[in-house]
């Protein structure tokens, strides 16, 4: 019989060690672990010390060996090239098996750093893999970064070589990486030994000599490299993420906890079982890259979808319904961003009906907060369940989700569910009291963090503790602040930078955000807090409008105040909005609340090395000023 949802929940937080313990029999092995979880150094715990095993055979080379060497385990699906590849595992495999080779004629050696800066082609998961099997630690920059952040990063892991392209394509437009990359070099203080370029067939680049090789000239003077074993508590990738005093914090992935719990969740939180198609529609840039588009889904033997393209404009609104339609896709994860374009773009939902949807059956949003409307939308316009979670860089995986392998639970909107299975969350005030049900406070999650997050921050132990770990001893704070309900349901309201105080009241942007979200005209909408001199702060909100709204944007502005008065009440002081044609963003999809708050109180900002669209903030200062 299978157990109930809080029967497993309970025993990961009573019994972690045997509960991750019996998980992890699900990994090869290349030495068993001595101890499950090692907590001799709290805070720094560590998961399966003493075991080794390398996850690089643990994605493609196990999987051929066990009789799935024909099965496809990677589509690359290109609209801005009008490109479709598939990869067997063995083909997969035989690529990686020879890049690994490429990168150890060039000097690459376990424990090495290599930075991937590419666009979403299977070169970049080539060259993750690769130094998987070698033992070096990948870091994927996003590509298209600009070449001081990118030098930022190489200064901070000092990378052996750098893996790159000639280019990336954002939807009609060909992006040079080369130039970018030369120039993040001259400004490093660290110099690569060597680099690694792909050059598209759309952009040629110049090399540099003695430094730089061609992808092709490298990999056909190699032979292909064996996987070599690695210890759990190795690392394998740093990714960065940015940091509240604009330096970025390379959050560290190991290799051990890693491989446990990305192949646990695949079929316990996603209900995808080996040989299914899934998608994460992302970038290899991004953490959801790195855990759903690479290593948990050929962990657990899927097919996975690399897409080069967006979910409007390559070539319209009906982009992910033709990939799920041609790959056969059994469940999808995407950020809530990219279904209020969609929705901006075809209201009525009326491209789906283009396309063959059947084998279709579940949606996963993250990334941003999921309102209630577009929740609403994509479940009436699919006919599949939509399933909001919560998770983070840091995490690497859900902390909060309604996990469909274990136990469907009802769905409550706005809520991401419960926290899954290994995440003791809880909610507290600024004393690391816990508050009562249904009292807002900090988001933390009890100490240890289960297997699959993150154990240290890259060269930045003290930045650790001082960022993560201090402000609530015990416990990992995640910067969110929220609420769970009388049922263990979790709401997560905003970052906690984003409560904002109206006249001694605290108040959560992210539940006015779900007020506006809701109006019929609406397609996508923020709020920030601005600065006041009677009350402190005052709510501003930013509307963009559905296509085809031709009402006065005087009267939906009208309409948004009052729906918030009714709602929230005359205590939120909510008395304007402003319409625009777009939010900034950054190139993941979250909206760039804090710089919009920085322009609207008159502050200086840094331009966000992550914005999508420079060219966006402008407008918000000119639509600011035309309300003042």
């Amino acid at each position: 019989m299978n157990r109930s949802f809080d029967e497993i929940y309970q025993q990961s937080i009573d019994d972690p060690e045997s509960f991750w313990g019996k998980i992890a029999q699900d990994i090869k092995w290349i030495k068993p672990w001595n101890t499950v979880l090692d907590s001799s150094n709290p805070p720094h715990y560590r998961w399966f010390q003493g075991g080794e095993l390398n996850t690089c055979y643990n994605c493609v080379d196990r999987h051929v060996d066990e009789g799935r060497a024909d099965q496809a385990a990677l589509i690359y699906d290109s609209p801005v090239t009008d490109t479709v590849k598939t990869f067997s595992y063995r083909e997969l495999r035989d690529e990686i098996a020879v890049f690994a080779g490429a990168l150890a004629n060039h000097g690459v050696t376990k424990g090495d750093r290599v930075i991937v800066y590419m666009p979403a082609i299977p070169e970049a998961v080539i060259a993750m893999l690769a130094c998987a099997r070698l033992g070096a630690v990948h870091s994927v920059v996003f590509g298209g970064f600009a070449a001081n952040e990118l030098a930022v990063r190489i200064d901070d892991c000092e990378p052996k070589v750098i893996v790159s392209a000639s280019c990336s394509i954002e939807v009609i437009k060909v992006i040079p990486y080369k130039p970018l990359l030369d120039e993040a070099i001259e400004l490093a203080g660290h110099t690569p030994d060597h680099c690694i370029i792909l050059e598209r067939p759309m952009l040629e680049c110049s090399l540099t000599a003695g430094r730089d090789v061609d992808w092709k000239a490298a990999t056909d003077t190699a032979e292909p490299h064996d996987c070599v074993a690695v210890a759990a508590t190795d690392p394998l990738y740093i990714l960065y993420t940015s940091g509240t005093t604009g330096e970025p914090k390379g959050v560290m992935r190991d290799n051990g906890g890693h491989a446990v719990a990305l192949k646990w969740t695949m079929k316990n939180i996603y209900g995808v079982e080996p040989g299914e198609v899934y998608w994460a529609a992302s970038d290899v840039g991004w953490v959801v890259g790195h855990s759903y588009i690479v290593y948990a889904p050929l962990l657990n033997g899927n097919t996975t979808i690399l897409y080069e393209g967006k979910p409007i404009g390559t070539p319209d609104a009906g982009a992910f319904w033709r990939v799920i339609s041609e790959h056969n896709v059994g469940v999808m994860f995407t950020a809530p961003t990219a279904f209020r374009a969609i929705k901006k773009e075809d209201p009525a939902g009326a491209l789906i009906k283009d396309y063959d949807l059947a084998n279709f059956r579940a949606l996963f949003l993250a990334g941003e907060r999921l309102d209630p409307d577009t929740l609403q939308w994509a479940e009436k316009s699919l006919g599949v369940p939509v399933i909001d979670h919560w998770w983070q860089t840091e995490t690497g995986w859900s902390i909060c989700s309604n996990c469909l392998g274990i136990e469907a639970l009802p769905v409550k909107q706005g809520s991401p569910t419960k926290a899954v299975p290994g995440m003791d969350l809880h909610v507290v005030d600024d004393n690391c009291e816990e508050v009562k049900a249904g009292d807002i406070g900090a988001l933390v999650i009890k100490l240890p963090l289960p297997p699959g997050t993150f154990p240290t921050l890259w060269n930045a132990k003290e930045r650790y503790i001082d960022s993560y770990l201090a402000e609530f001893p015990g416990y990992y704070k995640t910067a969110d602040a929220g609420f769970i309900d009388v049922d263990g349901y979790v709401f997560v309201m905003s970052r906690t930078d984003d409560i904002i105080n109206v006249a001694g009241h605290r108040l959560s942007t992210g539940a006015m955000e779900e007020v506006l979200a809701a109006h019929p005209d609406v397609a996508e909408c923020a709020v920030i807090g601005v600065v006041d001199d009677l009350k402190g702060q005052l709510p501003l909100g930013f509307l963009v409008l559905s296509a085809g709204v031709e009402r006065e944007n005087s009267k939906i502005v009208k309409e948004v105040v009052a729906m918030v008065r009714e709602q929230i009440g005359p205590v939120a002081a909510f008395k304007t909005a402003i319409v625009v044609a777009r939010l900034p963003k950054t190139r993941s999809g979250k909206i760039l609340r804090g710089t919009m708050q920085k322009i609207a109180d008159g502050e200086e900002y840094k331009m966000p090395a992550t914005i999508e669209d420079v060219s966006v903030l402008p407008e918000i200062e000119q639509a600011l000023a035309a309300l003042n």
